[in-house]
């Protein structure tokens, strides 16, 4: 795992402390749509419904069910630049799939008190 020591060390030992359920997902290497949906399913821990395709992954980020039960939920990404340099338009769809997700999660919450889902990119 490539995570840098700061800033996000920090958040993810506070999101861990405070309970949360943390999600890494390392991209490093991952150069391809295929790599980039197995290593996704790995790092969420799919269930085996899950299709490896955009829609598949939208509706894993907005069902979370098979996770243990959190106060929130914190996704991290790291080591994306190589993907995004080399699959502008994926990058620019998997963005998406996890602003919607949070977008999602946050109706949620305002909604009926569900836990939040945080998004956040580091090197």
């Amino acid at each position: 795992m490539t995570l840098e020591p700061e800033p996000l060390a920090p958040a993810l030992a506070a999101a861990e402390e405070a309970g949360w359920g943390v999600v890494r997902l390392d991209l490093d290497g991952v150069r391809s749509k295929a790599a980039l949906m197995r290593r996704c399913a790995r790092a969420l821990s799919a269930p085996e419904w899950f299709g490896g395709n955009w829609d598949a992954l939208a509706d894993v980020l907005a069902d979370l069910s098979w996770l243990p039960e959190a106060p929130g939920r914190l996704l991290a990404l790291t080591s994306w630049r190589g993907y995004a340099a080399e699959r502008p338009e994926d990058w620019d769809t998997l963005t998406e799939v996890l602003e919607g997700a949070a977008d999602f999660w946050r109706e949620q919450r305002e909604r009926d008190g569900a836990p939040p889902l945080t998004v956040v990119l580091s090197r």
